[in-house]
């Protein structure tokens, strides 16, 4: 693969990052806890018990030390939060570059 191949598939890759809105936050997965619930670190400094929710259940597959989107509960928004997006490791690393993110 030469080099602007490999370039125009990592931009490919990249595309449009989807950004927080309103209250969402970026946070990384610490810790597995089974059940579709993991602890994440966010940027705004919670560690927060977060959920896949059922419609994402099956398309989102996520591990430790993925970049997620979290979207933070209204009742216990400091503690818990519904993961609605996991991005890509070549979007994690775009955000760390453009330091969009500190986590």
């Amino acid at each position: 693969m030469s080099f602007l191949a490999k370039i125009q598939t990592e931009s490919e890759q990249i595309g449009r990052i989807r950004l927080p809105k309103g209250n969402e936050v970026i946070g990384r997965v610490v810790q597995m806890m089974g059940y579709g619930k993991m602890t994440v670190k966010c940027t705004d400094g919670k560690i927060r018990l977060c959920r896949i929710p059922g419609r994402f259940r099956n398309r989102l597959w996520i591990r430790a030390n993925n970049m997620v989107l979290v979207k933070p509960w209204e009742l216990a928004e400091d503690e818990r939060g519904d993961i609605i997006y996991r991005y890509s490791r070549a979007q994690s690393q775009w955000l760390e570059r453009k330091k969009k993110v500190r986590i």
